[in-house]
């Protein structure tokens, strides 16, 4: 049967990139090719992407690998759980026969019984690896359970039964870490986006109270929050006055003041009063959810450095299985050796080679990374764009909402041509009617201030980055900036003196005109973000080279805020393709160029650069949706914390990579030399996968933390 849109299957056996590898050569050809299929080995999920595949035939492919799929649903994600916990209980009782089988040799107490205890802490350690072996060995592609399970069955053949129960305890230690560490940042994520409380109050038209799930309120319906409680869904006070915790979705250090008009947001803790609020949209479609589904998806937008560890362990071994072939062969059949020494030699360079450890420590890291940095109010797209920061050179700003508060207000109203200063604002006001640009927002609250209705418009059409047209009464009118002015024939002299002379106040200058005559001039100012100054210098002092603004305000009314932040450079008077044109230049000149803006009017901008940032994107879904990385705070503060956060992943990576590789060198050489045993090598190899492990998990502690052991991981960690 063929399904249309995506398909998702729970793919039991689905640990590491050595089963992704498989799935991709045996589903792939039935999808029309391996790039149509998206793996998220933290849930042993395999998405199918594209419409109309037929998905029994999918499962039968996925079942010659000698795994299962069956049907995604939000229940598979505790199957990992399940199969981590047999995982713990095999590696438990291969330990129990190890250790039994050593106590029977050192009580004479007969070989017939330690072999027993022996061979059962083999059965038990490779019980998930020897149906992957099989399933390796017959496609010919050889992958790390098939080195290890040849370790294991060389070591019996020479009748080290001690070393080949060792290796198979050690081995099987090593999966269930692994299969822990994913299994910990998987609940890193699940802790931070299962905020929303089970249920929600509701008051019915009646004033009865009853409690409903979040999911069945309708939108409209009126909901209440006692003091202390998680707030069930978005939406806007309509009585109480108080505080609210915001820290889930924003990471906001304070609490945020909340009153009548105010808009609050599910998973957010409210303070000391109760709220009323009117539901503004369904359940799941509350800023939480969209939060949890883009995190969701990130989890398949892989980083560089996890898509080069994939690429290295390809190759990796297949190279090592040659090397041993040669070290088995060439010094008894060329130089004379021993058999049983190089055979022994071969199986322990075998087993030092298992890569997996190498590969899972990536997106552990990753993972954590991202989960912390959502902790923080900033939500990204995906490990390539969370690694993309600590690369950057410039970064550059919209000014109006992004340096700005977003909020100008009317300081000045210059009626011209025999016009009010009332006639004035209403016809702006009836122009900016339909447009989101703050600017617009201003002018509309300003005429509503002083009670009046917009002109009703015939035609209104907005021109962006440059203003509006529209017919009222009968005649064109125009508004725009001094481009505007120039564009319809109308600058003089004396309309230029006007605009500056308010240019040179600080304002920023609306133009209203016809036909005829400039009708009259509105004169808006708004105000620098109290910490913009400051997040200037801290971006530099995490090492961002150029921090430039880009905008289509005036050029005075730009140098004038960018000298109050000490910028290092101004765009201004550009329209939307100017300010893309201005990135490309800044990108041939600089490298990376990050764009910051509202996510809605600089979207071609921020599309453009290498890394788009949307800035107070709560309650924007646009916003979340377009950027690469969403601030959900105003706090441009975080830019600097994810500059710093993101070179602190990559350090992270590359030490576990370098640790890793180290590791595997070295006892590399000892195994050739025959400086080393098979559990020896094992030994090893499990811990370095511990050292990376924990080391990738440092991710979800604060910055600045430097002992993983010391803090526990506490549930504090990962619930705000």
């Amino acid at each position: 049967m063929a399904v249309d849109g995506p398909l998702a299957f729970h793919v039991s056996g689905l640990d590491c990139a050595e089963e992704i590898s498989l799935l991709k050569a045996a589903v792939g050809p039935l999808v029309g090719g391996a790039d149509r299929l998206a793996f998220d080995v933290l849930h042993a999920k395999m998405t199918v992407l594209g419409g109309g595949l037929p998905a029994d035939a999918i499962m039968k492919a996925v079942a010659s690998t000698g795994m299962t799929a069956r049907p995604w649903m939000d229940t598979s994600i505790a199957e990992p759980d399940s199969r981590r916990r047999n995982q713990a209980i095999l590696a438990g009782f291969s330990a129990l026969m190890t250790a039994l089988g050593a106590l029977g040799g050192a009580l004479n107490l007969g070989v017939v019984p330690s072999r027993v205890a022996f061979g059962l802490a083999v059965g038990a350690g490779l019980a998930l690896v020897l149906p992957k072996a099989w399933l390796a060995l017959r496609r010919l592609r050889p992958d790390m359970n098939l080195l290890m399970t040849v370790a294991v069955a060389g070591a019996l053949f020479l009748g080290d039964w001690f070393e080949a129960a060792s290796v198979s305890f050690l081995f099987a230690l090593a999966l269930a870490l692994e299969s822990w560490s994913t299994g910990r940042a998987r609940h890193a994520i699940a802790a931070l986006m299962d905020l929303a409380p089970p249920t929600a109050r509701v008051r019915s038209p009646e004033g009865e109270e009853h409690e409903i799930l979040p999911q069945d309120v309708p939108v409209g319906a009126v909901f209440l929050v006692h003091p202390g409680e998680r707030i069930p869904l978005d939406g806007r006070v309509l009585s109480g006055q108080g505080s609210v915790n915001q820290a889930p979705i924003t990471g906001e250090s304070l609490p945020v003041p909340k009153a009548e008009g105010d808009e609050i947001f599910a998973g957010t803790i409210n303070g000391e009063s109760v709220l009323t609020a009117r539901n503004l949209k369904p359940a799941q479609d509350t800023t939480l959810a969209h939060i949890a589904r883009t995190v969701e998806a990130a989890r398949s937008n892989r980083s560089d450095t996890e898509r080069w560890v994939d690429r290295f362990a390809a190759i990796y071994t297949p190279i090592v299985l040659g090397l041993a072939i040669l070290l088995v062969l060439v010094p008894p059949l060329l130089l004379g050796g021993d058999w049983e020494t190089w055979i022994y030699r071969s199986l322990t360079l075998l087993v030092i080679a298992c890569p997996c450890a190498l590969v899972i420590s990536t997106p552990v890291t990753v993972v954590a990374a991202m989960a912390t940095a959502a902790r923080q109010g900033v939500l990204v797209k995906g490990g390539v764009f969370l690694e993309l920061p600590a690369r950057l050179t410039v970064v550059a700003f919209d000014k109006t909402g992004t340096l700005t508060e977003g909020r100008p207000r009317v300081e000045t109203i210059v009626p011209l041509n025999g016009h009010t200063a009332l006639e004035v604002l209403s016809r702006a006001a009836a122009l900016e009617a339909r447009s989101s640009h703050p600017i617009a927002h201003g002018i509309l609250a300003h005429a509503s201030a002083q009670g009046l209705t917009p002109i009703p418009t015939e035609t209104l059409e907005t021109l962006p980055g440059r203003g509006a047209r529209g017919h009222m009464e009968g005649r064109p009118f125009w508004l725009g900036s001094l481009r505007m002015l120039t564009e319809n024939g109308q600058d003089t002299p004396a309309l230029r003196a006007v605009a500056e002379d308010m240019i040179a106040k600080g304002q920023s200058v609306v133009i209203i005109g016809n036909d005829a005559h400039v009708c009259g001039m509105i004169g808006l100012k708004d105000g620098v973000r109290p910490h913009a100054a400051e997040a200037v210098v801290a971006l530099r002092q995490a090492g961002i080279a150029q921090v430039v603004m880009l905008t289509g305000d005036t050029r005075e009314t730009a140098e004038r805020v960018a000298a109050s932040l000490g910028l290092d450079a101004v765009y201004a008077d550009l329209l939307p393709e100017g300010k893309v044109q201005a990135l490309e230049a800044l990108t041939s000149r600089y490298g990376r160029v990050a764009m910051v803006g509202d996510g809605v009017n600089d979207a071609p901008a921020m599309a453009k650069a290498t890394l788009g940032i949307a800035m107070g994107a709560a309650g924007t879904d646009v916003a979340i949706e377009t950027a690469d990385v969403a601030l959900m705070s105003d706090d441009l503060g975080k830019l600097s914390w994810l500059v710093r956060h993101s070179r602190r992943m990559r350090g992270i990576l590359w030490q576990n990579i370098a640790l890793a590789l180290g590791v595997k060198g070295v006892f590399t050489l000892l195994a050739v030399f025959g400086e080393t045993t098979l559990w020896g090598a094992i030994a090893a190899d499990t811990g370095a996968s511990l050292v990376v492990v924990f080391n990738g998990l440092r991710m979800l502690l604060p910055m600045g933390t430097r002992s993983f052991l010391s803090s526990k991981l506490s549930p504090r960690h990962i619930r705000p």
